[in-house]
């Protein structure tokens, strides 16, 4: 059993890092927290039911139209959303917007931190 830290080390993309620390900083999170919280936006999306192709779409939209796939063997992604989900795109934003998606966020890491929390340990009789 381990008695290190609840947290551990992951290697991302330097590009990756700079765009947390330029989307944490005025929100004052730090990039570690950005990132946290981009991942529990994925999550809630996925279990939304937010399809492969629409989750690339999405990216798609959000990198400037800029192809996501960089293996040249697959074809290229269109920003083209289907109506559903340009209606779930605008529904996203508009959480946004109000900021009831980052209370949310907020919650979800907020529950994961108190899940990796170390457990204390129970002395057993001898």
């Amino acid at each position: 059993m381990s008695t290190g830290s609840p947290f551990v080390s992951v290697k991302l993309p330097v590009a990756l890092v700079d765009k947390a620390r330029d989307a944490a900083q005025p929100m004052r999170r730090s990039v570690a927290s950005q990132i946290e919280y981009w991942a529990a936006l994925g999550r809630a999306l996925e279990r939304a039911g937010l399809s492969t192709q629409d989750s690339l779409a999405l990216l798609a939209r959000e990198d400037g139209g800029r192809d996501i796939v960089s293996d040249a063997s697959r074809p290229a992604l269109s920003p083209a959303l289907s109506p559903e989900l340009d209606d779930l795109h605008g529904h996203v934003l508009a959480l946004a917007q109000s900021g009831a998606l980052a209370e949310r966020a907020k919650t979800a890491v907020a529950e994961n931190r108190a899940k990796a929390q170390p457990r204390p340990r129970s002395r057993r009789a001898a």
